[in-house]
């Protein structure tokens, strides 16, 4: 039920709509957790203050505490980035916000909802987005009663469901045919935050936009590609969760196979979302299961000599089950078995309790045929740089100054920060909510997507878990295991460490 303390509120909040609008209303189920406090209320105020959201759009929250809209700012704001010049917009919008208790489970709760959401529309046409900020174990129950009970019959419906999606081939089919048999995939969003990310969209216009590389971008040029998303932090005190899934699942089997889709897709007729999506699709069915002999799975040690988490191993988390053999780190390879990448391996690695936080692309090139140069030059690779420090650079070789022809290492360099000084720089969330608003579905999963993921990792998976195949221990704040630079240097990439790129300030 609504608090009856939250009457003025819905007065205010029916004089904030005006009546020849539309009313816009976003949802967040799951209002009182991690996910909405975190993430979703900040991006949400960060659009609002920035005038992107639509004019006149009510935010509801929803989840089973009791709370009231002072309770639910009182949660977000350490996560908000608020001016001193932005108090009174501030004020706007929780002014614009609302909230509703109500169970997860209980058609009752929602009938209650939309209730409240008739409300707050007053007889306007109301376009409603669900995002469902919440633990996939409610997935189903939340849906079905959001399909039966709170659906508009005036405008639009939008459901945003949060990975994981599934837990492999069998419960991801399970969850898809239950969303299918509810909604059209026109209103269903699989987020995916790294397809938001700034330098992931930038693939797109430097795979397309450049006719430098459209020759280059194939089996008789490029000898490798890596994608590695390192963290440099663990999972202490979130383990018992993270257990759940694992490196794989948290991260290899989603984000990075979308990167990598977009990485090694076809030129798409035009920028449409279906026909992006169509490339993308393509290149996972050219894709053969994971192999358990092309990987390397770790698993984090404590350091006795590290600082606050470091000094903790994966298994000294007393919310990690005894004897856990799920890894924090895996390094895998595949090929996409087409006329363009064939024999091209694609070198995939992600870990927790790393030396570094870093996420990037590297298209590593064959070596110059024909050297003149006594074996002095190295490889040329492309480097996408997704976070930190946003940049693609590019190695190379150039003449070391001086009397003689000596090939020293170098770079083209675009850092962001210093190309482009005082812009905006969207999070992720920024864009993949603003996409639902906007109904554009370029930055999220399709079904027939998630089908072709699960299918290249089900098999891996099984085995790892039914054999209870135990990692390699590696120390917190270390590179990962050892072994897993053997597999790479196994499949052709070439490590020279005679350069290192610096972020320009």
């Amino acid at each position: 039920m609504a608090d009856a303390n939250q009457e003025n509120a819905t007065s205010l909040l029916l004089d904030y709509v005006p009546k020849d609008a539309d009313s816009k209303i976003f949802v967040v189920l799951g209002a009182s957790g991690d996910l909405a406090k975190k993430k979703i209320y900040p991006t949400l105020w960060m659009l609002y203050k920035s005038q992107l959201v639509p004019k006149h759009t009510i935010f509801v929250g929803y989840a089973r505490s009791k709370l009231t809209v002072a309770d639910l700012r009182k949660k977000a704001e350490p996560y908000l980035k608020v001016k001193d010049d932005e108090k009174d917009k501030l004020d706007a919008f929780f002014k614009a916000n609302y909230y509703v208790q109500g169970s997860y489970t209980e058609a009752s709760a929602y009938q209650n909802l939309d209730v409240e959401l008739k409300k707050l529309e007053n007889g306007l046409k109301a376009n409603r987005i669900f995002y469902l900020a919440l633990p996939p174990s409610v997935f189903m129950p939340v849906t079905e009663n959001i399909k039966k009970c709170c659906m508009s019959s005036s405008g639009y419906n939008r459901v945003v469901v949060e990975k994981p999606f599934g837990h492999d081939s069998a419960s991801s089919a399970k969850l898809s045919e239950h969303l299918s048999s509810l909604f059209n995939e026109e209103q269903i969003y699989r987020i995916d935050h790294y397809l938001g990310k700034e330098m992931v969209q930038n693939l797109m216009v430097l795979r397309f936009g450049n006719r430098i590389f459209g020759p280059l971008w194939n089996r008789d040029n490029i000898q490798c590609v890596m994608i590695q998303f390192k963290e440099d932090i663990g999972t202490y005190g979130r383990g018992g969760y993270y257990d759940e899934f694992g490196v794989i699942r948290d991260v290899l089997q989603n984000h990075i196979m979308q990167i990598m889709t977009i990485v090694a897709m076809e030129k798409p007729p035009t920028t449409s979302a279906d026909d992006i999506r169509d490339e993308k699709l393509k290149v996972l069915k050219c894709m053969k299961p994971f192999e358990l002999e092309n990987m390397v799975l770790g698993q984090y040690e404590g350091d006795p000599e590290g600082k606050g988490e470091a000094v903790h191993g994966y298994l000294d988390d007393p919310t990690v089950p005894k004897g856990s053999v799920t890894p924090t780190f895996v390094s895998a390879v595949g090929y996409v078995s087409n006329e363009r990448w064939d024999g091209v391996p694609f070198i995939l690695k992600c870990g927790k309790a790393l030396n570094e936080r870093k996420g990037e692309i590297r298209i590593q090139f064959k070596e110059v045929p024909g050297d003149i140069f006594d074996g002095k030059c190295q490889r040329n690779e492309l480097v996408i740089r997704v976070q930190p420090n946003e940049a693609v650079y590019c190695k190379m070789m150039t003449k070391k100054p001086g009397m003689f022809i000596d090939p020293l290492e170098s770079e083209l360099d675009l850092t962001y920060n210093e190309r482009f000084q005082n812009v905006h720089m969207p999070d992720a969330y920024d864009r993949l909510i603003m996409d639902v608003f906007s109904g554009s579905q370029l930055n999220f999963v399709r079904s027939d997507e998630l089908k072709e993921a699960w299918r290249i990792f089900t098999p891996v998976l099984h085995k790892i878990e039914n054999e209870k195949i135990k990692p390699l221990a590696y120390k917190f704040g270390t590179r990962g295991p050892s072994e897993a630079d053997d597999l790479v240097k196994k499949h052709g990439y070439t490590y020279s460490g005679t350069y290192k790129w610096v972020p320009r300030k």
